[in-house]
Order: structure tokens, then C-alpha cells, then sequence
């Protein structure tokens, strides 16, 4: 688990490649929040936990860990498929939470469109479509994955893939009952926010169209000329748009 910075806990739900590390919107964050990152069981070495099947099951686990950590009401933040995890989370107990962001969520099937398969291509593909240009953007994804991949990144991005699609391949990444799930008295009081780069190739805009009308209270950010990680390639956006949700 990494911990960082100082204010009430944010915990933050990392995506189906795992941890990247620590970078500028963490940063700009852990001035205003301790940033709890939990690291998914069965990513890198990380012991997999064989119970868990579902991402539902997954959003119980991390419900342990913030009953274990004795966060109480607590701000979530996901990314991906990590904000499939928080959906669920939030469907499954939201009075847990405090506030729910969900940053290009998986979890539910799009209104059109689908979620862009991620097991039929090599990671290096894969990597390069979750950004809008790979070619002309921020530093930071150069530090993430630029450059020729070493043994360890390499294993550590398979394991990721290996453990996603044993969680996630069917139905693919999303869940048919969640939308239902979600809605009702239970939720419709749980501040949410809901954020894309318009340029995503991983996420459809279906996919916010479907979370916005189970969550209609959520409000939606769209950053421009950003993909599937407008942390990374705009965030100074990001960290505004996330910063003016949570006060």
C-alpha cells in the first residue's frame, strides 16, 4: 500500500495495469489529502487472493481495507477499472463513502460504443491507445512506459493483464446488474464525479452517458484533448476539476 501527504484520506483505486507511480496530480493531491493507494492483490507481487472472481468481489475486499484502516466516511478515487471497483463499492454500501470519483470508469456496458478490448493486442499497443497522441505527449507517460520495456515491466504489465482477465473477461469489464444497482434513495445523496478525456479510445462517452443516468446527480467533466489518462496528459485540468469537487 503507498501512502502520501497529509488531510482527510482519499483513497484511490489504481487501473487494470496497476500502479504507475508517483506523479504530478499525486503530487498536487497529497497537498490537500493523504492519498491511500492500495495495490490490487495478484498485480506484480502482490499475493492473489483466490476468492476474489468478480470486481464485486474485489470492491468487498477494499471495503475490508477501509474498515481495517478505520477511514470512516471516505472520498474514493478510481481510475478504469479501478472506478468499476469504487461503482461497486458505492452500489454495495454507500454509506460508506463520502464522495465517489470515477476517472474513464469501466463497470457498465456502454449506451453505444464498447470498452476497447485489451487481451488481442500486445501491452505496447495497448499502453500507447490510452493516450490521445503517444507520440507528442506529457513527459510523464515517457516515465511510466517510454522506452524499450525491461524484463520486470514487462511481467509486471502480463501479470496485470493475466489477473484482469480472470476477474474481467465475462461479460468484458463491466457488469450487467451494477446499473441497477446504483440507483435509488441509497445513492442518489452520494456526491459523484464523473471524468473523461474527450479523445478516449479505451472508454467510450457511452459509458458516462449509462453512469450518469444510474448516478444522475453526478456531475461530468470532460477534458479536452485527453484520453483514456487525463491525469497524465493534461493535469493541470485534472487536478482542478478533481480539487473543485472534493472542496
Amino acid at each position: 500500500m503507498i501512502r502520501g501527504g497529509a488531510g482527510k484520506p482519499l483513497l484511490v483505486l489504481h487501473d487494470e495495469l496497476g500502479y504507475t507511480g508517483w506523479m504530478t496530480w499525486n503530487e498536487d493531491l497529497a497537498k490537500h489529502r493523504e492519498l491511500i493507494i492500495p495495490l490490487q492483490p495478484g498485480f506484480g507481487r502482490t499475493p492473489k487472493l483466490d476468492w476474489i472472481w468478480r470486481h464485486r468481489d474485489l470492491a468487498g475486499f477494499y471495503g475490508n481495507v477501509v474498515r481495517e484502516l478505520k477511514l470512516g466516511k471516505v472520498d474514493v478515487l478510481g481510475f478504469s477499472a479501478g472506478g468499476y471497483v469504487a461503482a461497486e463499492m458505492a452500489a454495495a454500501n454507500p454509506e460508506m463513502l463520502a464522495s465517489l470519483t470515477l476517472v474513464a470508469p469501466m463497470g457498465i456496458k456502454p449506451d453505444e460504443g464498447e470498452i476497447a478490448e485489451m487481451f488481442g493486442v500486445t501491452i505496447g499497443s495497448y499502453l500507447r491507445s490510452t493516450v490521445a497522441d503517444s507520440a507528442s505527449t506529457t513527459t510523464e507517460f515517457s516515465k511510466i512506459y517510454g522506452g524499450e520495456m525491461t524484463p520486470e515491466q514487462f511481467e509486471m504489465f502480463e501479470d496485470a493483464r493475466a489477473e484482469s482477465a480472470r476477474i474481467g473477461w465475462e461479460p468484458y469489464m463491466f457488469n450487467p446488474s451494477l446499473p441497477e444497482l446504483l440507483r435509488g434513495a441509497r445513492t442518489i445523496n452520494l456526491p459523484t464525479l464523473l471524468v473523461r478525456g474527450d479523445q478516449d479510445r479505451i472508454v467510450p462517452q457511452g459509458c458516462i452517458t449509462s453512469y450518469k443516468k444510474a448516478l444522475p446527480q453526478a456531475q461530468v467533466v470532460s477534458i479536452k484533448g485527453a484520453g483514456h489518462r487525463p491525469e497524465i496528459e493534461d493535469s493541470a485540468a485534472f487536478f482542478g476539476a478533481v480539487k473543485k469537487f472534493l472542496g
